[in-house]
């Protein structure tokens, strides 16, 4: 990274000059220093590797746990990028740059690109896949593409050109994945808990009241039907509130088989968040309905929501139809 210079003193000019030009020197160190600042919060993940590698599993994954994700970018590209990722701020803060053999049309000097970053004052962590050249034949060919570097000769041809173009950069790698052996949710995985922390990894619950009259939920993984309870619609003290409200929600929980019902589906949720997350979901949705979703579904989604909450997962209670009538 370039460093902020003070301006030379002309000769002969004394000290109220050169008071003067350490003062106009000020805003442009503090503009550095805030610049420095900003590059080492910004988090550059440079993903690269063999072609049938597992690249397009790597950006997915890192996309799953909020990193804004650059696909097929040329590596001339990549302190451009990395720059407008700073001014971004926040939206791009944690970055990650997918180079293939595509990008390799506009320069093929990608270690080049990675120490440039480094001496700008970034700090990228390179992901490099790779893969023995048996798994990546049978990839290859069980998808029938030829490799895009094999031109008229063997697959074989194209994947030990690519070696060659990529051995510098392999080198240069951080953190090396080999994929032989793992299929798409093992590879997705090893990527969350090297980029994702805990929390990107949890899966996030939402609880959605709704009523049926409305339609279901396109997007439910499970759906309740709360309408076997009594309907405070018919209690006229308790028709015009809702149930996020304390006497409706209280009439709703304490009728008989609310607390089992809530309790039930509370354990099956439980129950299978892990399997969930073992196979990459992140987000269940479980819709409550109700006639006419504002007393019952209601009143449950909010008491699921909580029982979940205190199980250690993280929920929400959301209600799509209250207000509607």
């Amino acid at each position: 990274m370039n460093e902020a210079r003070t301006p030379e003193v002309p000769a002969g000019d004394g000290p109220t000059a050169a008071a003067g030009a350490a003062t106009e020197s000020l805003p442009v160190a503090a503009e550095a220093a805030t610049q420095a600042a900003t590059e080492s919060e910004t988090t550059l993940v440079v993903v690269t590797g063999v072609s049938g590698g597992g690249r397009s599993t790597v950006a997915r994954a890192l996309e799953n746990v909020g990193y804004y994700v650059v696909d097929n970018l040329p590596q001339a590209l990549m302190l451009d990028m990395a720059e407008l990722a700073v001014k971004a701020g926040g939206a791009a803060r944690r970055t990650a740059m997918v180079l293939d053999v595509r990008s390799r049309a506009f320069s093929t000097d990608l270690a080049g690109a990675i120490r440039e970053l480094k001496d700008r004052g970034f700090s990228p962590r390179v992901v490099f896949v790779d893969a023995d050249d048996e798994v990546l034949i049978r990839r290859f060919e069980s998808v029938r593409r030829s490799h895009p570097l094999q031109g008229d000769g063997r697959l074989a041809d194209g994947i030990a050109v690519e070696r060659g173009l990529l051995e510098e950069a392999r080198d240069q790698a951080d953190v090396i994945i080999d994929t032989s052996h793992l299929n798409v949710n093992q590879l997705r995985r090893r990527i969350e808990e090297l980029f994702g922390g805990e929390d990107a990894r949890r899966l996030r619950i939402t609880v959605l009241s709704f009523g049926f009259k409305y339609g279901l939920p396109p997007d439910a993984d499970f759906v309740l039907d709360a309408r076997f309870l009594p309907n405070p619609y018919w209690v006229p003290e308790l028709r015009e509130h809702t149930g996020r409200e304390a006497a409706v929600s209280a009439y709703v929980l304490g009728q008989e088989g609310a607390d089992a019902f809530v309790g039930t589906y509370a354990d099956l949720v439980n129950a299978t968040t892990v399997g969930f997350e073992r196979e990459g979901k992140r987000y269940l949705t479980v819709a409550v309905g109700c006639t006419g979703g504002k007393h019952r579904s209601v009143a449950i989604a909010e008491e699921l929501a909580a029982r979940l909450r205190h199980a250690g997962l993280a929920a929400n209670a959301q209600h799509r139809d209250l207000g509607r009538e």
